[in-house]
């Protein structure tokens, strides 16, 4: 066999090897089969028991004792039915800002705190919104941020008609009063004259009378101290302290 058909055999060898097909191998992959554990089923389940059993418990704890401080205006059971707790509810579902929210939409409450304690008691602290003075003219009560309400309340009498442009300042003025001595004072009477469109004249529950203007309206507060020197000098006498002008006391003449 000659060299150029031994060439065309290794090539025909060749092709033959080439065109042989390649064998792949299947992977079969193999899936586990999870088991159902029932112990940590059971696990879970008794978690979510004990959770529940406990909230219900804790949601069962009512209040026991309400405790109400700062009012005056009103009553103790007042507030409690004002709160809504006459019921003693569930300790937890008593919210303090939502307590205080409904407290302080009353119109006698300035501001309401809550404080809960020990698991069973519950503290109202109250800022009371205080009559001022019956207005006569209005015949309606005035209470510290101006408010009006109908009830009339044992208090001072506003007698007659105030100026708009003076009745503010009135109003302002008593607040800065002494509230020992503003409770001395029975009814209030604008009596302006020649001198001062701002005078007053004051009756007080001793039986006195007391010419006083907003300017130094402050000086009322002095009263007592006044009255015991009235007490001394006078032997008890009733008359009129003129504190608008100057600071003398003039004897009534017995009529």
């Amino acid at each position: 066999m000659n060299k150029k058909n031994k060439k065309i055999k290794k090539k025909t060898q060749q092709t033959k090897t080439l065109k042989k097909p390649i064998k792949t191998t299947k992977k079969t992959m193999k899936v586990k089969k999870r088991k159902l554990r029932f112990g940590r089923v059971f696990l879970v389940l008794f978690c979510f028991g004990c959770l529940y059993m406990l909230g219900k418990q804790i949601l069962s704890l009512k209040v026991k004792s309400i405790f109400v401080k700062g009012n005056v205006i009103l009553s103790d059971q007042d507030i409690i039915e004002l709160a809504q707790l006459q019921e003693y509810p569930s300790y937890v579902c008593v919210l303090k800002k939502q307590l205080s929210s409904t407290l302080e939409a009353n119109v006698y409450i300035t501001k309401a705190n809550i404080v809960k304690k020990k698991w069973k008691e519950i503290i109202i602290e109250v800022e009371e919104n205080t009559p001022l003075f019956y207005d006569a003219a209005l015949e309606k009560t005035i209470l510290k941020d101006g408010s009006q309400v109908e009830y009339l309340f044992s208090i001072q009498i506003l007698l007659i008609y105030v100026p708009d442009t003076l009745y503010e300042l009135l109003k302002e003025k008593i607040l800065l009063l002494d509230k020992s001595v503003y409770a001395r004072i029975s009814e209030i009477k604008y009596d302006p004259n020649e001198v001062d469109d701002k005078r007053f004249y004051l009756t007080m529950t001793d039986g006195n009378k007391v010419y006083l203007t907003l300017k130094k309206f402050e000086k009322i507060n002095r009263y007592v101290d006044i009255q015991k020197e009235i007490l001394t000098k006078y032997n008890n006498q009733k008359g009129i302290l003129y504190l608008d002008e100057g600071e003398y006391f003039q004897v009534l003449e017995e009529s």
